[in-house]
């Protein structure tokens, strides 16, 4: 029998998701489990294996899947191992994809999950025909994928394309959980969004629909709710962050000259508050070489199965 299907694997903090998947990039059959409650690496392979018995019956089972592809933190393409993903459970180095294919008799293929994400967008999404793109990931953190010539860059050790820890956007700026200071991802991720709101709003006066709500609980969503709404001060939170991610993706197309460079993630869904900002502040920022070359899309695929089906889509040439 041909093996008609892989499987896609997206590793969060906290949920793990995972889907059936077939060469259309149709994601057939989801389910998930949760990560950070397993403690043995073993026993959460363990309970992936017996949900995805579950999902697979009317597939064939394992027999009709081709292989199985990881989006996980700190996913290491050439070892196939996470390796001191700090917000993960399981600290050092884990030895994932040589788990996953033991307990399922299949190949298994690990990447991080931003670079999953650039697959996906390559192979199903509004990349698909590009061969030369950066995808941002604009989430808890910031994450990126990066394309030249059709292929995606690892580097020399599997880890380049870490630009959410660039850290020219401010000198000894915010602390990041990385252990330096300035990161990009402190100001241009949901939650450096939200940082910045509550520098504002204990910093400035104005009136705000955001005063309304704790200082420490105020969310990216929030702040998308207030700008809705037209608040004045949200507004120019978006403006502030906008500015500095488009003043770092100036940066990034001095280095790869991509066709476009793809949003992606929860605070992408802000729509034209966010990237209207930071496309102006590319623009102004860009060398004459590039100026009004390089486009800036939000991902053509849905969140929920984005990382799915780009991990899946590793693993079709094992």
């Amino acid at each position: 029998m041909d093996k008609k299907y892989v499987v896609g694997i997206d590793i969060g903090g906290t949920n793990t998701v995972f889907g059936i998947v077939d060469a259309r990039g149709n994601v057939l059959a989801k389910s998930s489990v949760k990560t950070a409650v397993h403690q043995d690496v073993n026993l959460y392979i363990n309970d992936i294996y017996e949900e995805f018995l579950k999902i697979a019956k009317d597939f064939g089972g394992i027999g009709n899947i081709r292989g199985i592809g990881i989006g996980a933190p700190n996913g290491n393409y050439y070892t196939g191992n996470i390796e001191f993903a700090p917000n993960l459970i399981w600290k050092g180095i884990v030895p994932l994809s040589k788990l996953v294919s033991e307990k399922f008799g299949v190949p298994a293929v690990v990447t991080n999950d931003a670079n999953a994400a650039a697959i996906g967008e390559m192979t199903y999404g509004a990349a698909r025909g590009m061969k030369n793109f950066i995808i941002i990931t604009l989430g808890t953190g910031v994450g990126s994928g990066i394309v030249i010539d059709g292929k995606l860059v690892y580097g020399h050790d599997g880890f380049a394309g870490e630009l959410g820890h660039t850290c020219s956007v401010r000198e000894n700026g915010r602390q990041c959980g990385c252990g330096r200071k300035g990161c990009l991802e402190t100001y241009a991720s949901a939650n450096g969004l939200a940082r910045t709101a509550r520098e504002f709003i204990e910093t400035r006066k104005e009136p705000s629909l955001l005063r309304n709500i704790p200082c420490e609980s105020i969310t990216s969503k929030d702040v998308y709710e207030a700008a809705k709404q037209g608040d004045k001060l949200a507004i120019e939170i978006f403006e502030f962050t906008g500015k500095i991610l488009g003043e770092a993706l100036s940066d990034f197309v001095a280095f790869s000259a991509p066709e476009a460079i793809i949003l992606f993630g929860g605070l992408a869904k802000s729509g034209d508050f966010i990237i209207k900002p930071t496309v102006e502040h590319m623009e102004k920022n860009l060398l004459v070489l590039w100026k009004n070359k390089v486009k800036v899309l939000f991902s053509a695929l849905k969140e929920a199965d984005a990382a799915i089906l780009g991990a899946g889509a590793l693993t079709w040439e094992v």
